[in-house]
């Protein structure tokens, strides 16, 4: 693609998110940023959600790792689908019930100050590496596709890129966020269904052959039952039960979306229609990865090394103008979709969780949100600056794999105080949550050598929710 129509392409795109922006966000107040007034359509939160749970890292990577692991993926998703129904069915009553803006105000009542904080600031540390890690990859998208032509540093487009999410996030909040949300799920989507359209042009194929292709290949198995594998269907099904509960259902920045519906009614119906969709989404992208290596067969084109490649080379090289362009504007809608709804969450937690600013009416609330919104803006500009002053990929993979260890004492808090009514010593709350990602950071990097060639998978979260309760109750009160 020409430079010029590149430049069209995401003006354009960036401008409609303005559009959306202004429409959005007049005759906002406070409420509005953290909650949308609770007054989101359901519908239009459940479709939006798909686009935000498929990030850019999903987008790019889930076709080309059907080369390395076929279809076991699908193992996670159907367990995914359980864990929505958890999330439906236990922990959106229970928010609804308290009446919450951040999710960890649930700790403060049940254990006390010092778990609600622990809670809050595993939150902010996982979560800004990880939007930082995402919004990373589609800068440099962004720079290989664009910026690369006018030698314009990568900083400089990271900087740009965060500034316009600042922009049009910055008034509405998580009202603005539910509607751009809709319009980069479209975006999304529509580049994976067209990308398979164009291959069946490209091959002559008919939608009966292509499902046959699809079916017929050996990239198509679903289910690896070897229990030394880290891809063994009750260790991925299990852990995609539990890392869904624990990273969209404990997590400020998935769960202040399903709160924006008017009621627990309409926000269970919002899980339940969003968890059909994500799975069936999951099917287009696990079937797109076959077709992917289908085409590169048939037209002899070199595989590339690094499996995240294959998408956008086909997609930017071989497919045409039209494939290019909905391709650009997936990735970005991909990675969007997740670092705007990141920053909102972010500055939600830390002004709810840590300023405590619904309870200080003397103060200029919204001047202080401000604030706090442009500084996590420039944290993550920062964070995005480090991981490409760094230059390896493999580390910074290792610090975005590193952050998700710190889910599991989540897990373990509101497991423990779902389940019993033990009272805890709250001081010692913030010693257990840190110990044990730490020791299960250990464990799965030595498995292999410790426990006979065993490889841990996504099931590393359960160990590390179960320490987290282990240490829990051997710090209950007498």
């Amino acid at each position: 693609m020409s430079q010029t129509l590149v430049f069209i392409v995401i003006s354009s795109y960036f401008l409609l998110l303005l559009l959306i922006s202004y429409l959005t966000s007049r005759k906002t107040d406070d409420l509005t940023f953290y909650t949308a007034n609770r007054q989101s359509p359901w519908y239009l939160v459940a479709f939006g959600m798909v686009g935000a749970s498929l990030s850019g890292v999903t987008f790019i990577s889930v076709p080309g790792e059907v080369g390395n692991s076929s279809w076991n993926y699908l193992q996670f998703v159907m367990g995914n689908m359980v864990g929505y129904a958890v999330i439906a069915m236990v922990l959106i009553p229970l928010f609804y019930r308290l009446n919450l803006i951040s999710i960890y105000e649930y700790l403060r009542d049940r254990f006390g100050q010092k778990a609600y904080l622990s809670g809050a600031v595993i939150f902010l540390v996982s979560q800004t590496i990880g939007a930082s890690f995402r919004l990373f990859l589609a800068a440099t998208v962004l720079q290989i596709a664009f910026f690369d032509a006018y030698n314009i540093p990568f900083f400089v487009t990271v900087l740009t890129t965060a500034t316009l999410i600042w922009i049009y996030t910055y008034k509405g909040g998580i009202k603005t966020i539910v509607w751009t949300d809709t319009l980069q799920t479209t975006f999304l989507l529509l580049a994976v269904i067209i990308s398979i359209v164009i291959i069946s042009q490209q091959l002559d194929l008919s939608l009966g052959e292509l499902t046959s292709v699809i079916h017929q290949s050996p990239l198509s198995t679903v289910f690896e039952w070897d229990p030394l594998s880290n891809k063994n269907f009750f260790k991925m099904f299990f852990a995609g039960i539990f890392i869904t509960i624990t990273m969209n259902g404990l997590d400020q920045n998935v769960m202040q979306k399903n709160l924006t519906c008017k009621d627990q009614k309409e926000a269970k119906k919002n899980i339940l229609w969003f968890s059909i969709s994500f799975f069936i989404s999951n099917l287009f992208f696990l079937s797109l990865g076959v077709l992917l290596y289908y085409f590169a067969a048939q037209n002899n084109i070199a595989i590339p090394t690094s499996s995240d490649e294959l998408y956008p080379i086909l997609a930017l090289d071989h497919f045409g103008t039209l494939a290019g362009i909905t391709f650009l504007l997936g990735i970005i809608a991909a990675a969007f979709s997740s670092a705007d709804s990141a920053l909102t969450a972010l500055t939600t937690s830390f002004c709810v969780d840590i300023m405590k600013l619904p309870t200080k009416r003397h103060l200029n609330q919204r001047a202080t949100r401000l604030k706090v919104h442009i500084g996590f803006t420039a944290l993550i500009f920062v964070v995005i600056v480090l991981f490409d002053l760094l230059n390896n990929s493999s580390v910074v993979s290792a610090v975005f794999k590193a952050a998700g260890f710190t889910y599991g004492p989540l897990l373990g808090l509101f497991a423990f105080g779902l389940t019993n009514k033990i009272a805890v010593k709250d001081k010692l709350v913030p010693a257990i949550c840190l110990a044990s990602p730490v020791i299960c950071y250990i464990l799965d990097s030595h498995s292999a050598a410790w426990f006979g060639g065993y490889q841990f998978g996504f099931e590393i979260l359960l160990v590390n929710g179960a320490l987290t309760y282990l240490g829990l109750l051997l710090a209950m009160k007498k």
